[in-house]
């Protein structure tokens, strides 16, 4: 049996993509308001990616619990312990519609259970975004209002998406 590619392919592609497209979204969004929000923390390799692209940024990170590499963990205060279906609704109640940026890499390694997963939380982070905002993710999520972007150059098709808020 012939594979397309290795799990080490596709890990790499999903790195390449992510920092392309963040490195995008940093510039996109640059004169825009509001704060980024880092949607799953996990090792805080992105986090700690953001926070140097854009180090004059609130970035807020939501996550069940802590387990980042010290160099990577945020302040007390910009972190939201939880559930995502809890802590994004008590996001929108505190920041309202003002993100300028959400960065999402919520899946594991089962496409199928994160599909299922996107379809679920995309109408929970769809009303955090401020119009002209972006959202990267690293699964195809499931919005009404937002509208698929084209990749920047350097990512890889399939393995990052971005998706704005136009109106």
């Amino acid at each position: 049996m012939i594979m397309p590619q290795s799990r080490l392919d596709l890990f790499v592609d999903r790195m390449v993509s992510q920092r392309a497209c963040l490195d995008h979204a940093a510039s996109v969004i640059a004169d825009m308001d509001g704060p980024v929000f880092e949607l799953g923390l996990g090792n805080g390799r992105t986090y700690h990616h953001m926070r140097h692209i854009m180090p004059a940024r609130d970035i807020y990170v939501f996550e069940r619990a802590i387990a980042s590499h010290p160099d990577s963990t945020p302040p007390d205060d910009m972190v939201l312990l939880g559930d995502v279906f809890d802590t994004l609704p008590d996001a929108l109640a505190r920041f309202g519609p003002t993100a300028a940026l959400i960065h999402a890499d919520l899946g594991g390694h089962n496409r199928k259970k994160n599909d299922l997963f996107a379809q679920k939380v995309s109408p929970v982070i769809e009303p955090l975004l401020a119009v002209g905002g972006l959202m990267v993710s690293s699964d195809r999520m499931y919005f009404d209002t937002l509208v698929e972007q084209p990749l920047p150059d350097g990512a890889v098709q399939g393995r990052c998406f971005i998706y704005r808020r136009n109106s």
